[in-house]
């Protein structure tokens, strides 16, 4: 067992790092920092920020359904929650400039494929376009709403380092 998943597993956040994919096709572990404790307007980050210029195609890290399209938000902008297929598991996307042509709530989509693109909206700076990407750990009443975070940090640096 590799080092990075047996932490993972003592973390409580046993995400098996082949089964996640890169949000952005190509990037590189130098394009990840962690920001998970930071604090953002009073309350902890609880997400990772990968800039990459606006338009930048978003992909999805798992298979899985699209659960919800928020109207506009004034914090995230334009979002994404996506559900894996175990269920287990909410994958949130925000700031998004736009959605990828024919997303909609209850569509499946599979791992790799392009849901959206990198965008500033929400209370993103104009100055530095990005994906806010997070990991909800969902109970077993499956409120995609409202789950435990988890660290994305760890489970993305082991997929930029996976073929």
């Amino acid at each position: 067992m590799n080092r990075l998943l047996a932490i993972l597993m003592a973390l409580g956040a046993v995400i098996r790092c082949q089964d996640i994919g890169l949000p952005i096709k190509g990037i590189k572990t130098t394009d990840l920092q962690g920001s998970f404790n930071d604090l953002h307007s009073g309350h902890r980050h609880e997400a990772i920020d990968i800039l990459k210029p606006k338009g930048t195609p978003v992909r999805a890290v798992v298979s899985g359904t699209i659960r919800k399209l928020p109207k506009r938000n004034k914090t995230g902008g334009i979002t994404i929650y996506q559900v894996d297929d175990s269920e287990r598991y909410c994958y949130y996307y925000a700031h998004l400039d736009r959605y990828a042509r024919g997303l909609r709530e209850g569509k499946h989509v599979k791992q790799g494929d392009v849901i959206g693109h990198v965008g500033f909206t929400g209370n993103a700076t104009k100055k530095a376009p990005h994906l806010h990407f997070a990991i909800l750990e969902m109970g077993p009443e499956k409120q995609w709403w409202k789950g435990k975070p988890i660290d994305p940090f760890a489970p993305l640096s082991a997929a930029v380092r996976t073929p």
